[in-house]
C-alpha cells in the first residue's frame, strides 16, 4: 500500500498540489499536516508512521516535507526502515525500496541540512557586517547636522527639488522630509518668523 504524507509549514498554505501528486503516484491514504518541518511533535506524521505496515511505501513530493532537520528526517527514515516500510520521494526520484534509493535518502538529507546551515552562516555574517557598519534593520538613521545644514541651504536656494536635494546629500526623500518636517514650506515659515522677531 502506498501512503502519502503532505506537509505545509503555515496555515493558509494549500495542500492541493501535493495531494494531486500523491494521488497521481497511487497513494490510497494521505496524511495532511500543517506544521514547521523543524518540529518533532507533528501529530499527523506520528499517525502516518504508526499506520504504515511492512511492505508499504510512504510517498512524499519532496524529501524536505518530512523535515528540515536532518536528525529528525533520519529518525523518520529509521523508523520506517525498522518497520520494513519504504520511502519514496517524487521530487528527487528516490525509490527507497532499493539499496541505492535508501543511500540516496541519507545523502540528500545530509545535503539539505548542509545547505540550511550555509544559509544560516551567511545570514549571521551579514548581520555582523551590518552591526559593524552601524546598521541593523529598522528605520534609517536621521541625517547628521552637516547634511541637514547643506539640505537647508539648498532648500533656501530654490534651485533644486526636494528629491534632487535628497539625492545630493545621499538619502531618500522620505528621510529628508522626516528630518525636516514640513519641508521647504516649514523652513520658509521659520525664516519669516526669525525675520519678524528681528524687526521687532
Amino acid at each position: 500500500m502506498k501512503i502519502g504524507y503532505s506537509r505545509c509549514s503555515a496555515a493558509g498554505q494549500n495542500h492541493q498540489s501535493q495531494i494531486d501528486a500523491l494521488e497521481h503516484a497511487g497513494c490510497e491514504r494521505i496524511f495532511q499536516e500543517t506544521a514547521s518541518g523543524s518540529r518533532n511533535d507533528r501529530e499527523e506524521l506520528t499517525k502516518m508512521v504508526e499506520f504504515a505496515r511492512a511492505g508499504d511505501a510512504v510517498v512524499v513530493v519532496r524529501l524536505d516535507r518530512l523535515g528540515r532537520n536532518i536528525r529528525h528526517t533520519l529518525d523518520v527514515v529509521d523508523q520506517l526502515t525498522r518497520k520494513e516500510v519504504a520511502l519514496v520521494s517524487l521530487g528527487e526520484h528516490i525509490d527507497g525500496t532499493t539499496p541505492s534509493g535508501r543511500l540516496a535518502v541519507h545523502m540528500l538529507a545530509a545535503l539539505s541540512q548542509y545547505e540550511l546551515e550555509q544559509k544560516r552562516v551567511a545570514c549571521e555574517a551579514g548581520r555582523k557586517a551590518a552591526i559593524a557598519r552601524g546598521r541593523l534593520g529598522g528605520r534609517p538613521r536621521s541625517l547628521d547636522e552637516t547634511k541637514l545644514k547643506v539640505a537647508r541651504a539648498l532648500m533656501a536656494d530654490h534651485q533644486l527639488s526636494m528629491a534632487e536635494i535628497a539625492r545630493q546629500i545621499g538619502c531618500a526623500p522620505s528621510t529628508l522630509f522626516r528630518s525636516i518636517p514640513g519641508g521647504r514650506g516649514a523652513l520658509e515659515m521659520s525664516g519669516q518668523s526669525a525675520h519678524f522677531h528681528a524687526a521687532e
